[in-house]
């Protein structure tokens, strides 16, 4: 009995991680074009200074791993390009990370069915430990596209007023 108790739990959380994250990328980027009420830039962030300053994320973020690459996905280590369409779907991409990371969470209660309550929260522990960091770091980095793609958009769009000004 413990030796499948020890297997659900070393097998588990790599499955789940794995699976969800396959899932997530077979996902159109609709789904994750605008920001949901758990995407969304809260005050706290205060222009990504939470991040940079608190957190000091720079010492630490380069550390985590870029799993969707490994999967077949979208890598968000570096963005490819400053255009327009290249930072909205880096945007896309941290959108779908956040989540696809907060259902990872999510199923931390699934390893309750079988463990007792000190590996529940081993359990636990760990869920948060491998997936918040990773919630953090695309939290930060979307505040940052984000700041980046409204500067760029009123250009375009003075661009666009005026050339229907002309062409009217």
């Amino acid at each position: 009995m413990k030796l499948i108790v020890i297997t659900l739990n070393v097998v588990g959380w790599p499955l789940i991680q794995l699976t969800l994250a396959r899932v997530f990328l077979f996902l159109p980027d609709a789904f994750f074009a605008a920001d949901s009420w758990l995407t969304v830039e809260r005050s706290f962030e205060s222009n990504g200074q939470f991040y940079r300053q608190f957190l000091m994320m720079q010492r630490w973020k380069e550390l985590l791993p870029d799993g969707a690459s490994w999967l077949g996905g979208r890598a968000k280590k570096n963005v490819a390009s400053r255009r327009f369409s290249d930072l909205t779907i880096f945007a896309i991409e941290t959108r779908r990370a956040e989540v696809a990371h907060w259902c990872m969470l999510l199923c931390s209660p699934l390893f309750y069915v079988w463990n007792p309550l000190w590996a529940c929260l081993v359990m636990t522990l760990y869920g948060i430990a491998a997936n918040l960091p990773c919630i953090l770091v695309q939290r930060a980095n979307r505040v940052k596209i984000t700041r980046i793609l409204h500067h760029s958009e009123v250009p375009e769009r003075k661009a666009k007023c005026a050339y229907r000004m002309v062409s009217t």
